[in-house]
């Protein structure tokens, strides 16, 4: 496509979305481009093909972050191919709080509140629960709840209620509170990427066109504005130009260190890389924030749960049957039940998630594996984590990948409440309905008592999951990366759009927050050209 209207570079959960509504109108010509390949894949596309899309170096982006205090260095997984992590993640599908969003417009994101952000959230989805909850029925995302009802996942929730928390048929409500079965982005037994939900319907438009294997160095400028983008498609130099807009929706990790290597960001360190300066702003690829768990273990006294269905034989016969039927435990969704919850008394809203999944695995060199005998796994984490990490290239050379410091807990609010959750998730798991199921209490739980023994295990044995946004973000102070707008300030025509223009951390697994930011910032992109 020659001189396009846009450039997007990243076709993600936000890119995928932006493009499918930047499309629409039959006008604006859009070029999309993608690092890796397409998501037409059979374990892509199956829900319980997640485990073997994870160990697949052509399909993701391969992170190591920096150690910090108390915790090491660890791998840090995203998507690399159309979808991008929606085309990878467990699919969980929540909204966040409505406060959320409110929140960020108290950071200076106007026009990003609850009510706006919620509208989206209607236009995009097609819920199988129908309509209410400000819940859509006719977008292209399609959204479901899972209909077995089996004996554990009962009992979970069950020992939940008598926790105090309400069974919810929607835990997007706009509280988000409340302990249920969890809405997902599966439909037909196959899971719905923003690649299959918005790119799948998009690409017979005209207007748009998508490439996949070009991986994006860095924005070209002429003066301060973008008019470029170049970087390798099959090992050779690709570059890619335009009169119109470029927006980064690259993710949280990528779309910051794109910028610094284009010379957007502190001077002082893109100077000592040799990386001309176009536009100087110390708060690119800071304000990093992500969720930190800690999962915990129980052995089951009774055979229950789905470790054995993913061994043996009964493996490949539940592979048969999801091959002819698209049915049976591989296309589940591995995280069935959740909660949302005030992890200590007195709190306006929940301020802590929890997770629940009915089987444990381990990773070996051929894969995972899920143990033998029948346990389960859960875990919890403070719902809107506060501590700021940062995202740094170390070099102009794109192949070498950025610092990545996640400083988890360094916040005392975080402390705080991880402390209260834990012990919250603990007690949870002794109420009647469980405790009469459970066999066996695991180290992380039997081997804690103190506070600090709480925080140790976080840091030492817990892990992140994959929630990490805040690196570009928007608002109106002198700390931010962009305008509400989007558009990066001390430059033209350039735009992000994608997890790292959060203010702060929605208080959820965050694919659903981040293709409604997709979405939202194709209205406001369009909105602007026609000069509303």
């Amino acid at each position: 496509m020659d001189n396009p209207d846009y450039i997007i570079v990243g076709a993600g959960s936000a890119g995928a979305a932006l493009a499918y509504r930047l499309c629409a109108d039959g006008r604006s010509r859009v070029l999309l481009l993608e690092a890796g390949p397409s998501h037409r894949h059979p374990m892509v596309s199956m829900p319980k093909g997640i485990a073997q899309v994870l160990g697949n170096p052509n399909r993701t982006w391969r992170y190591q972050t920096e150690p910090g205090d108390g915790f090491g260095a660890e791998h840090w997984i995203r998507g690399k191919l159309l979808g991008g992590s929606s085309s990878i993640n467990g699919m969980m599908y929540f909204r966040a709080q409505q406060a959320d969003f409110d929140d960020w417009v108290a950071a200076g994101a106007t026009g990003w509140g609850g009510e706006a952000v919620w509208q989206a959230y209607g236009e995009m989805e097609n819920h199988a629960l129908g309509a209410g909850n400000g819940r859509g029925t006719s977008g292209p995302l399609k959204i479901t709840v899972p209909e077995s009802r089996d004996r554990l996942a009962e009992s979970f929730i069950a020992a939940g209620e008598r926790m105090g928390l309400c069974r919810v048929a929607d835990l997007n409500n706009p509280m988000q509170e409340g302990v249920g079965y969890a809405p997902h982005s599966i439909a037909g037994g196959m899971r719905m990427s923003s690649a299959r939900a918005f790119l799948d319907q998009a690409k017979s438009r005209p207007n748009l066109e998508i490439v996949t294997g070009f991986e994006a160095e860095r924005v070209l400028f002429e003066g301060q504005r973008a008019v470029g983008v170049t970087g390798l498609r099959g090992g050779a130099e690709a570059i890619f130009r335009t009169q119109g807009e470029i927006i980064l929706s690259a993710g949280a990790l990528n779309s910051p260190a794109i910028l610094q290597r284009s010379g957007v960001g502190d001077p002082q360190r893109l100077a000592a890389l040799g990386i001309p300066i176009v536009a100087q702003n110390r708060h690119v690829g800071e304000h990093l924030l992500e969720h930190r768990a800690l999962m915990l273990n129980y052995d089951l006294a009774e055979k229950l749960g789905e470790n054995h269905q993913y061994r043996g034989g009964r493996l490949v016969l539940n592979g048969l049957r999801y091959l002819f039927t698209r049915s049976g435990p591989m296309a589940a969704p591995p995280y069935p039940v959740a909660g949302f919850f005030r992890s200590r008394p007195g709190l306006s809203r929940p301020d802590a998630e929890i997770i629940f999944a009915p089987y444990v695995a381990r990773m070996l060199e051929t894969g995972p594996e899920t143990e033998t005998s029948p346990s389960f796994q859960v875990f919890s984490f403070p719902a809107r984590s506060r501590s700021q990490g940062s995202v740094r290239i170390r070099s102009r050379d794109m192949a070498v990948m950025p610092a990545i410091q996640p400083n988890y807990l360094a916040d005392p609010y975080d402390q705080e409440v991880t402390i209260s959750c834990y012990r919250f998730t603990v007690e949870w798991m002794r109420q009647p309905e469980m405790a009469r199921l459970i066999a066996k209490e695991r180290d992380l739980v039997t081997d804690i008592v103190s506070d600090e023994d709480i925080l140790r295990a976080y840091r030492e044995k817990g892990s992140s999951t994959f929630h990490s946004c805040g690196t570009c973000r928007m608002g109106d102070g002198p700390d931010t990366v962009l305008d509400s707008r989007l558009r990066v300030r001390g430059v033209q025509g350039l735009r992000v759009a994608d997890a790292s223009v959060m203010p702060t951390m929605p208080s959820c697994n965050i694919n659903g927050p981040v293709m409604a930011v997709g979405w939202r910032a194709g209205d406001i992109v369009l909105a602007d050209r026609a000069g509303r």
